[in-house]
C-alpha cells in the first residue's frame, strides 16, 4: 500500500513525497481514511509509529477543503517537547501558508502567544496548562474548533492534566471530531473517550502491554548504592558500543546529580527536567540529536513522542515512583510548585 491510495490529495502525497514518506506505516494505513471519513477515532500504537502524521495528514487536508477563518484545529500535547515536535511536523506537512500553526505552551512568553494568536491562527498545538491560562485570560476563541487531537493521552493522564483537559473541552463545540492516540488503552484512557467522544472508531495497531517489538530488553538485579557503577560500566565498556544513550531518572534531583557524576567522567552529557528553562531543554535536545551529547539524562518529562535519530540504548536508571500526591486547590500540580494559573502555589493536603 501506498498514501495514494488512502485518499489524500495532490498537496498531502508532494508533502509526503518531500519529506521522503513513501509506505504508510500500520497506524497511518489504517487511521487516515477514517479521519478522512469524519469519525472519531481512537489510535492505540507504539511511540514512534507515525502518529503524528498520521492524524495531520489528514486534519489539514479537510481544513484546505473546507475554508472559513478562526481556529479550526486544536492539538493538546503533554510535554513542551512534543508540542513543539509536532509544530515542527504541521510546518512540513502543510502547503496552505495561511493556515498557520501557533504553539501555545509554558516556559515561552504568554504575552508573546497571546499576540501571536491574534496575528490569526487555524491550528493551534498546546499544552493543557499553558491553555487553560490564555482560556482563563480570554486571548483564544475555541468555539470554531473542528478537530480536537488528544495525542498521548495516557501520558497527559500520567502527569495529572485530567481536571485541565475537562475544563478545556467544556469550551469545545460538542460537534466536533475528536482524535485520541496513545501508547496504551487504560480504563482511564476508555473513561475519557466514553466521555468526549461519539462512537469511536478504536484502531489497535500493537496488543496492549507489548513491548515495542524491535527492541531487545535487559534487566540487571543490584544494589541501590551500586546503580551508578554499573552505569558507569555499562558506558565505558568497549564490548558493546553506547553510542547515543537516553538515561530516564524518577526525579529532578537525580538527573542532575546523575549528569554531574557523566561529566566528572568526561562523558559529554546534557539532561533535561521540569526545573531547566525552554531555552536550556531545547539546547539539551539538540545537543543530544546531533551528537555533541552523547547521554541525555531526562526524567519522564522526555518519555513520550520525541523524534531523535540513532538512539543505541535507553536505561531506566529509576523505577517509576508511588501515587502522585496533587495539590488539594487545583487537583492537577504537585505541591510545591507554582500552579500554571499562577493564582497560587501548589499545596498538599
Amino acid at each position: 500500500m501506498n498514501f495514494s491510495q488512502l485518499g489524500l490529495a495532490a498537496a498531502q502525497l508532494s508533502a509526503c513525497e518531500s519529506l521522503g514518506y513513501t509506505t504508510p506505516t500500520p497506524i497511518q494505513s489504517k487511521a487516515i481514511p477514517v479521519i478522512l471519513g469524519g469519525q472519531d477515532l481512537i489510535g492505540c500504537a507504539e511511540t514512534g509509529t507515525g502518529k503524528t502524521a498520521a492524524f495531520l495528514l489528514p486534519v489539514i487536508q479537510r481544513i484546505t477543503e473546507v475554508k472559513r477563518p478562526g481556529i479550526r484545529a486544536l492539538v493538546l500535547a503533554p510535554t513542551r517537547e512534543l508540542a513543539l515536535q509536532i509544530h515542527k511536523n504541521y510546518g512540513e506537512l502543510n502547503r496552505v501558508k495561511s493556515n498557520r500553526s501557533v504553539i501555545v505552551m509554558g516556559g515561552a512568553n504568554i504575552r508573546t502567544q497571546i499576540a501571536d494568536m491574534r496575528r490569526g491562527a487555524t491550528v493551534v498545538i498546546a499544552t493543557p496548562g499553558r491553555l487553560l491560562d490564555l482560556i482563563e485570560r480570554g486571548a483564544v476563541n475555541l468555539s470554531g474548533i473542528d478537530f480536537l487531537v488528544l495525542d498521548e493521552a495516557d501520558r497527559m493522564l500520567d502527569m495529572g492534566f485530567l481536571p485541565a483537559i475537562r475544563r478545556i473541552l467544556a469550551v469545545l463545540p460538542a460537534k466536533r471530531q475528536t482524535l485520541l492516540f496513545s501508547a496504551t488503552m487504560s480504563g482511564d484512557i476508555e473513561q475519557l473517550a466514553r466521555s468526549t467522544m461519539k462512537e469511536p472508531k478504536v484502531i489497535e495497531v500493537s496488543p496492549r502491554g507489548k513491548a515495542a517489538s524491535m527492541v531487545e530488553q535487559k534487566a540487571y538485579q543490584v544494589a541501590l548504592e551500586s546503580k551508578t557503577a554499573l552505569l558507569l560500566e555499562l558506558l565505558e565498556k568497549e564490548r558493546e558500543p553506547f553510542e547515543r544513550v537516553l538515561v530516564f531518572t524518577r526525579t529532578r534531583r537525580g538527573a542532575e546529580r546523575l549528569s554531574h557524576i557523566l561529566k566528572a567522567r568526561d562523558h559529554s552529557v546534557n539532561r533535561i527536567h521540569a526545573d531547566r528553562t525552554q531555552p536550556q531543554r531545547e539546547t539539551a535536545l539538540r545537543e543530544f540529536r546531533d551528537g555533541r551529547a552523547r547521554v541525555l539524562v531526562a526524567t519522564d518529562i522526555a518519555a513520550r513522542g520525541l523524534d531523535v535519530d540513532g538512539v543505541s540504548h535507553v536505561i531506566n536508571y529509576d523505577r517509576a515512583g508511588g501515587a502522585r500526591r496533587l495539590c488539594t486547590s487545583c487537583r492537577t500540580h504537585r505541591p510545591g510548585r507554582q500552579s500554571r494559573q499562577g493564582d497560587h502555589y501548589c499545596r498538599a493536603g
